[in-house]
């Protein structure tokens, strides 16, 4: 029978875990609330990167260009704006609203390896897509490494930037 090792934390952190979980999610999914939600709409948003960029899309639909803002300050983006609702005619009664409308703010902190400069923005179809390079130091590069050998071939290794102080905590793994 294998020892394991008891942590007399792990209740407590579980219990964080799930009312963070209850209180992350949309309130008016959950209850079925008509009406709690409203004013508290903010768009969906997807951040992922490639090689060369890390690139943020954000759903904006029925939002013109002068209805949002979009700014970079202290390596963190924020996109803050508002979506009206506008009712067509006076004379019309509406039955239900469910699109949700009013203010809001969304702020993500960019990692060390992004640049600013040189970012850019494209609003289309509903969607906004900011494209922000990453900075040429972090970028994963070849190395030709030429030697003696029965050959005299070449050998190519990869080399890839590291974040400041990840060596010296790959040295401690190391070292233990």
């Amino acid at each position: 029978m294998p020892i394991v090792r008891y942590d007399p934390f792990r209740d407590l952190r579980t219990l964080q875990e799930e009312v963070n979980r209850l209180f992350s999610t949309n309130l008016t999914r959950d209850f079925g609330e008509e009406g709690i939600g409203r004013g508290a709409w903010n768009p969906s948003v997807d951040i992922y990167e490639n090689k060369e960029h890390i690139v943020l899309e954000a759903e904006l639909p029925g939002m013109s260009r002068e209805d949002f803002d979009l700014s970079v300050e202290n390596n963190v983006i924020t996109l803050r704006g508002e979506r009206r609702f506008e009712k067509q005619d006076e004379t019309d009664n509406y039955h239900r609203v469910e699109r949700s409308y009013g203010s809001f703010t969304r702020s993500f902190t960019l990692p060390q390896t992004v640049s600013s400069e040189g970012a850019t923005a494209e609003y289309r179809n509903g969607v906004l897509r900011v494209t922000l390079p990453k900075r040429e130091e972090t970028k994963a590069r070849r190395i030709e490494v030429s030697g003696e050998g029965a050959a005299k071939s070449r050998k190519t290794i990869e080399a890839k930037a590291e974040k400041p102080g990840e060596s010296e905590k790959a040295k401690e793994a190391g070292a233990r």
